[in-house]
């Protein structure tokens, strides 16, 4: 449906996310940036046709049109452009224009990003589980330049399940009050169950719509998975977060096919390109979404150590995280460990990342699972120092979908932060200094890698 509003018209009561037509007809702009020449200035937001003279205000990008072509454009409203016109308006109809972007602003954060007249000349990245936390870590990344994007052309979609367990007007609302324009949300709604997970459901038509208007996506940690996904009985898992397993299990069998569902055709084969990507949870999620299983708990099920004093004999360069917080007071002990890796013969990281084989970077991991059963096409790429653990998995058909075990993405791996330590004897050092600057190079080129792939990727 599209609206038509006369000048002097109100706009408080049109429905946010539908279409309509602001007209300005005595405006007249000239600029430089329009290559001198004069058109009539009609504001349009998400309308279906252009018209001659007319500037198409599309969330953050403007086109300026005259006699039916287009002869200039804006990115992100420059506040000089807003200034000119401004300043040519009469009360009513700075009122007029004032309405348009305030319906604007809040459009842009709108929880239903696809299902409106997104402009579909940009890039879209995909976060799942999109947390205010979340946001924040990869605002870091970008602005740290780890992840080497051009956000002029790159945007961030959070996609989240509506039967989460977080609360995503948080997040909502960290976008308005911060005046965020490069990430989005949208919402996925439907019945999912642990049986229906592996075949077409409710949210079968929304992941197809997701996976078309993007590049890639990106997994992130988080709690354990109920086993009950894998078809197995919970014997050392603490499930808080069914809703958001679920809905990231059902994604990613869409994206990459399974063993669970041997006739579905994953979307991927439309796209082989896509990145998909993941850090913990997200690589465990993406091999039991393949058809693979996991270690319910590392320390009782591989080691057979079941209380935490048994755990710590383990030694802690075997350690996932660290289980002194659970025997000593100590405020200064950190919940993580910092161990070392091993990569296999698989090529990607001598290939596509380009470090040595030998070298056995160190890496954050806070986890007591881990992928046990292998999915369908995926491939161990690392594994911790003593080969136990898998570390990172890769996919056999499509290049640009792999994961890891340990945690890339923390911040005070890069810089320093607070001093803490593993056991309570150690002094207190940071992340940084902990893993040292071969370690920090290691991840710098994971994330360079990550970055290429990601550029490379088309919608």
């Amino acid at each position: 449906m599209q609206y038509i509003v006369p000048a002097f018209e109100r706009m408080t009561r049109l429905p946010f996310g539908q279409q309509f037509i602001a007209i300005f007809p005595e405006l007249k702009l000239q600029t430089n940036f329009v290559k001198r020449r004069t058109a009539k200035t009609v504001v349009i937001v998400a309308a279906a046709n252009i018209r001659k003279r007319v500037v198409y205000f599309y969330h953050t990008e403007i086109l300026i049109f005259a006699k039916g072509r287009k002869i200039g454009s804006f990115t992100d409203f420059p506040s000089f452009f807003y200034s000119y016109i401004w300043l040519k308006l009469k009360p009513m109809k700075k009122f007029l224009l004032l309405t348009v972007s305030i319906v604007l602003f809040l459009g842009a954060f709108s929880q239903d990003f696809f299902n409106t007249d997104f402009n579909k000349h940009k890039k879209y990245i995909i976060l799942t589980n999109p947390t205010v936390a979340n946001l924040k870590t990869v605002q870091f990344l970008v602005n740290a330049k780890l992840l080497d994007v051009n956000t002029r052309k790159m945007k961030f979609v959070g996609v989240y399940f509506a039967g989460q367990a977080y609360d995503f007007t948080q997040t909502k609302k960290y976008l308005e009050e911060n005046k965020i324009g490069n990430f989005y949300l949208h919402e996925i709604k439907g019945e999912l169950t642990d049986e229906n997970l592996f075949g077409e459901n409710d949210c079968t038509p929304q992941l197809k719509q997701v996976f078309e208007n993007s590049a890639g996506v990106f997994f992130f940690g988080g709690p354990d998975i109920q086993p009950e996904i894998y078809d197995e009985e919970n014997s050392l898992s603490v499930v808080t977060d069914p809703g958001r397993h679920q809905f990231e299990t059902t994604f990613l069998f869409h994206l990459l096919g399974s063993y669970r569902n041997e006739d579905y055709k994953p979307l991927l084969e439309k796209n082989k390109n896509y990145v998909v990507t993941g850090f913990c949870l997200g690589m465990q999620t993406m091999n039991v979404a393949t058809g693979g299983t996991l270690i319910q708990d590392i320390p009782a099920e591989i080691y057979e150590a079941e209380t935490p004093e048994k755990t710590l004999e383990i030694g802690r360069a075997n350690l996932h995280r660290n289980y002194w917080q659970e025997i000593s007071k100590d405020s200064l002990l950190m919940g993580i460990n910092l161990h070392t890796i091993q990569f296999t013969d698989h090529p990607f990281f001598g290939k596509a990342v380009e470090v040595s084989k030998s070298f056995n970077p160190r890496v954050l991991s806070s986890h007591h699972q881990a992928a046990e059963k292998i999915g369908k096409n995926l491939e161990v790429i690392a594994v911790s120092a003593d080969g136990k653990i898998v570390e990172g998995l890769a996919h056999k058909k499509y290049p640009n979908v792999f994961a890891v075990q340990f945690h890339p993405e923390v911040q005070a791996l890069y810089e320093d932060r607070e001093k803490l330590k593993f056991h309570p004897d150690d002094q207190p050092m940071t992340f940084n200094d902990i893993i040292g600057k071969k370690s920090v190079r290691f991840h710098e080129k994971y994330w360079g890698y990550i970055s290429y792939v990601l550029r490379k990727s088309k919608n």
